[in-house]
């Protein structure tokens, strides 16, 4: 099955799962721009007020465009310059944590391999009303099992490559970062990969979402669970300012 994304689809997700979001900010934002009506208060503040409010709403939205819309990730054309990938790798697994907007397309880039999905959302642990909505729409790959992060029901040394594709920040705790990368190690073949693409809760990041840039979280603290998990190499390669693969080696 080939999928086809729209125009600006990167965009529209984002006000779709978050609609709570900017149904509240475009509220406070016109009760902002309607309250000289009922107080004084300085028009210079007032402005500043104003453009915090419309910078929080809309730039995510714009950075969101550049990343998931124009920059070519759903192309997939950036794992050409990573080693070991290419069109005949065996046995590849991708996790999810229950939005699933790669897997058709990564069958579509290595078409003669076995492709296994899994997801590891937990009703529980992931509350938010964006993640809820998204399942509701995601597209399920065939035989795509739930999972809990820190079991993957695979044999040792089994896979090619395990794809973690903007979804491994749903793991809050460190620990349990930890574990779950123990398991994608256990199950990686000696010359095998993981391959996670994630914004980081850096500077860059912070400019363009606010406050919900500690949503990711840092280089350092990936680096920490990749090493804590046994891994002998961890390598971030940058995939537009807000985006960072990383590349790492059991």
């Amino acid at each position: 099955m080939e999928i086809k994304r729209k125009k600006f689809q990167g965009v529209l997700n984002i006000l779709s799962f978050n609609r709570h979001f900017y149904v509240w900010g475009m509220a406070m934002l016109t009760l902002i721009i309607l309250s000289p009506y009922i107080f004084k208060w300085s028009d210079l503040l007032l402005w500043i007020i104003i453009t915090a409010f419309i910078y929080g709403l809309f730039m995510p939205l714009i950075v969101s465009a550049i990343v998931y819309d124009f920059s070519g990730y759903y192309d997939f054309k950036w794992l050409n310059n990573l080693k070991k990938t290419d069109s005949k790798t065996n046995k590849i697994v991708n996790i999810n944590a229950g939005f699933d907007e790669t897997s058709f397309i990564l069958k579509n880039n290595f078409p003669e391999s076995d492709l296994k999905v899994f997801d590891f959302y937990n009703a529980k642990l992931h509350t938010e009303p964006a993640i809820i909505r998204a399942r509701k729409v995601s597209l399920v790959y065939p035989n795509t099992q739930e999972i809990k992060s820190n079991t993957l029901p695979l044999e040792d040394n089994s896979i090619d490559i395990i794809f973690l594709l903007s979804a491994a920040h749903e793991i809050r705790l460190h620990e349990e970062k930890i574990q779950f990368l123990k398991e994608c190690r256990r199950v990686c073949k000696p010359n095998g990969q993981v391959i996670m693409v994630e914004h980081l809760r850096d500077l860059t990041n912070f400019f363009a979402f606010s406050i919900g840039f500690t949503h990711f979280f840092s280089r350092k603290v990936w680096k920490s669970a990749f090493i804590s998990a046994g891994f002998s190499e961890f390598t971030e390669t940058k995939f537009t300012p807000f985006m960072s693969i990383f590349n790492s080696i059991p």
